[in-house]
């Protein structure tokens, strides 16, 4: 059971991480750092959460997400840059949450949290590049709201009950394996006919101004 509770610790934090790195940090070590939650032995590793830096630190940057992650393609930009910081925080958190383990086992732990991490992030990102083809911008909020308040209930299911949070988040990960490729699909699709339409508008552009300098030669 214990193996169980840490794996389901380590995958929630891996997952929530890919969604919302800094809101997850930030949120967990909130609740070792006023004593909400009462570390087991076996997550002492997670106290770092709780120190005064880290809490700055992940505070800080959670308000410029919080902002940046509202505004149409500015988030799309912002995910690009987290695309290898989101994974690489996740893997960390996840190891910390794991502790000391055999070497074997914490490599399979690094490769799954890295992926598991990577799966979210992938979908959020994808999600939002969807959202972004719509000319208004209240989907994008709805969607930043939505996801930060997955990761604080996903938090607390995973400190609460891990044993669940290792069943949930194993099966949304699942899911989100079937639902991307078709997603990216649509996302490479739209893509194209934006930029069909571009290529249209440059043209009749360059159509305009060859026939004005015909114009004017014949003059």
């Amino acid at each position: 059971m214990q193996i169980l509770e840490q794996l389901g610790l380590a995958l929630g934090l891996a997952s929530l991480a890919g969604l919302n790195l800094y809101l997850t940090v930030f949120l967990t070590g909130l609740l070792v750092r006023f004593d909400a939650l009462h570390l087991a032995a076996k997550y002492q590793s997670l106290e770092v959460l709780g120190h005064d830096w880290v809490l700055i630190a992940a505070g800080v940057l959670y308000g410029i997400e919080f902002f940046a992650d509202k505004v149409p393609w500015l988030d799309s930009l912002w995910d690009s840059v987290h695309t290898l910081i989101r994974p690489v925080g996740g893997t960390i958190l996840a190891m910390q949450a794991l502790g000391d383990m055999p070497p074997h086992v914490e490599v399979i732990g690094a490769l799954l949290a890295g992926g598991a991490a990577l799966t979210t992030h992938s979908a959020k990102a994808g999600t939002r590049l969807l959202a972004n083809h719509s000319p208004e911008p209240a989907s994008n909020v709805v969607l930043s709201l939505a996801e930060d308040i997955t990761v604080v209930a996903g938090t607390l299911v995973m400190l609460m009950k891990p044993v669940l949070a290792l069943c949930v988040f194993t099966a949304v990960i699942i899911v989100l394996w079937l639902v991307l490729p078709r997603m990216f699909r649509v996302i490479r699709r739209s893509f194209e006919i934006v930029r069909g339409k571009w290529r249209a508008v440059v043209g009749r552009g360059e159509r305009g101004e060859g026939a004005r300098s015909l114009s004017g030669a014949a003059t």
